[in-house]
């Protein structure tokens, strides 16, 4: 009774140590680093020593570096050990990263393109106005779930009109003409710099950057052109205990091609 229990607990433990695996060994590298940096400590003393002698011995004040490294050298074998170990370490965690990232960046791939295809589908199937139905459905129902409160809205001096961003979840005031205009601004500059972070979209309608709008953004390999859809919805009675009035119009800004990770590495 005793054995499946012991394999499955192996097998969890295994499944964990795969998962955690990038983490465990970047923990063991810089263990290791300090480590390092103790052992050559301790061995600096002795190593000053046998210097000491190794100038008496060939009766010279001053020893060439061959010599020194010859003399000194097995003092310092525990440091070099753990040194090369931990560096080895993270050099694994690192390459762990790197083919998690790819194999994600791979899926988010197939993910899109089966997105686009559906998409594409669905439009022919249903038509223009049922589809648009849906994404203002779609608009409604990402504002319900995130109530507008007066304390949460950014006030950008750009407008007066309520919108909501879909990425980072934010209320601001503004205006369509300065979504377009930011729009145009992005799509200019993905032509001249071949690429563009969401923060930089984020500084032209006058949000604060987020961490997620540094690590994600658009090139020009995968979007021809940034086109921002907007679905407008009301906002709904739970805005009238929060400071507003219900029934707001309120834009829900949608983005045509998502930002993506890495967008800053082009494909030559």
């Amino acid at each position: 009774m005793n054995k499946p229990n012991l394999l499955k607990m192996a097998r969890d433990a295994q499944k964990k140590m795969d998962k955690y695996s990038p983490q465990i060994l970047t923990g063991i590298g810089i263990a290791g680093m300090i480590t390092t940096t103790i052992l050559a400590v301790k061995a600096t003393p002795k190593a000053l020593i046998l210097i000491d002698d190794k100038k008496k011995k060939l009766e010279n004040d001053e020893l060439t570096p061959v010599d020194t490294v010859k003399t000194v050298w097995k003092c310092y074998i525990p440091a070099i050990m753990t040194g090369t170990f931990s560096t080895v370490c993270l050099i694994g965690a690192n390459s762990i990263g790197t083919r998690r990232i790819a194999a994600l960046s791979t899926a988010y791939k197939i993910s899109e393109t089966a997105l686009s295809e559906y998409k594409d589908a669905v439009l022919e199937s249903v038509g223009e106005e049922k589809v648009k139905e849906v994404k203002e459905k779609v608009a409604e129902r990402k504002v319900t779930k995130n109530p507008v409160v007066q304390s949460q809205v950014v006030f950008t001096g750009n407008g007066d009109v309520l919108c909501y961003d879909s990425l980072s979840g934010r209320y601001f005031k503004s205006s369509v003409e300065k979504i377009r205009k930011a729009q145009n601004d992005i799509n200019e500059l993905l032509i001249n710099e071949m690429y563009a972070s969401l923060n930089d979209f984020y500084d032209c309608i006058g949000l604060e950057h987020t961490s997620l709008g540094r690590d994600l953004g658009w090139n020009i390999d995968s979007t021809r052109s940034l086109q921002i859809d907007f679905d407008t919805t009301l906002t709904d009675e739970k805005a009238e205990h929060q400071g507003i009035n219900s029934g707001i119009p309120c834009v829900v800004l949608e983005y045509n091609v998502g930002p993506k990770y890495e967008f800053d590495k082009m494909c030559y």
